[in-house]
This record gives structure tokens, C-alpha cells and sequence, in this order.
């Protein structure tokens, strides 16, 4: 396993909040830590705020789990495949569903780590669950089903 993150090595990545092509984005890093889970540490900046400036945006953690759920879905893929990231033809997946059920503020400047683990696999769909925890507390739950489209659809 490369110990270069999932982002860093799928092609033409402009997403928000994973896209190292984004230099306004988010910027995510996601590696696997298992053979169905994935980890991402992400330090959120102050412009990240909700209302109160000392607690991260819930949009925010809901790109964060978003966004490390579709990269691991497109990294398992590639896995399942026997072929690198960012092998052609790419793999590319978008988000079918997403919930997220919030359960504490997340304090900032503090760390967030998100897990993600799958919990189903199938050809084209991926089902899986993030946890975003911070200062030792699990602040948020999500789950994404991950949608595997053709390689064409990132055509213009």
C-alpha cells in the first residue's frame, strides 16, 4: 500500500473539499487503516466556524464525511481491482446518499479524525459509515452510499 493519501493519487481532482487540485478547498488526506476502514486527520481553520467562532460549520463535517467516504469507496475500487490509484481507466464515484446525525459541537482549533469503514460492497454502490471525532469524543455520525459511475461522466 502507497503510504501517499487516496486524493493525492486519483487524477484531475477538484472536488472542495478532497481535490488537491482545489486550492480553495478542504484539502483532505485519507489513508486505509484496515482492510475496510479508512482514517483522515483534518485540523479545520477558523473560517470554518458555525454561529459561535470556537465550533466547526455542520456543513463542513458534512463535506468532511462525504468527502472521505467517496474517496474511500473510489480507493476500494481500485483496490478490488488489483490496480493503483489513478490507473486508467478511472474510477470515479459520486455521492448517492448522505446523512449525518450530529451529536456534540466540534471545538476549533482542535483536530478532527474521521474513520470510515464499509459496511457494503457491490459493482457499481458502496455503503459506508464515518464516525468525525474530536478531543476524544465522537462529535458526529454519517453514512454515504457511493455511486461508481463511467469513467466518461468526468467528461465535459
Amino acid at each position: 500500500m502507497s503510504p501517499e493519501a487516496f486524493q493525492d493519487r486519483i487524477p484531475d481532482n477538484r472536488c472542495f473539499g478532497c481535490g488537491p487540485d482545489n486550492a480553495d478547498g478542504l484539502r483532505i488526506k485519507s489513508y486505509w487503516d484496515g482492510p475496510d476502514s479508512s482514517v483522515c486527520t483534518y485540523r479545520p481553520e477558523a473560517y470554518h466556524s458555525a454561529g459561535p467562532d470556537h465550533f466547526l460549520n455542520g456543513g463542513i463535517i458534512a463535506t468532511l464525511i462525504d468527502c472521505h467516504c467517496v474517496c474511500t469507496a473510489v480507493a476500494w475500487y481500485y483496490r478490488e481491482e488489483n490496480r493503483e490509484i489513478g490507473s486508467l481507466p478511472k474510477v470515479w464515484c459520486v455521492t448517492g446518499e448522505l446523512s449525518v446525525r450530529y451529536l456534540s459541537p466540534t471545538p476549533i482549533p482542535d483536530d478532527v479524525t474521521l474513520k470510515a469503514e464499509v459496511l457494503e460492497s457491490g459493482e457499481k454502490k458502496l455503503r459506508l459509515a464515518c464516525t468525525l471525532s474530536s478531543s476524544g469524543e465522537l462529535r458526529a455520525e454519517g453514512e454515504v452510499v457511493a455511486i461508481r459511475v463511467p469513467p466518461d461522466w468526468l467528461e465535459r
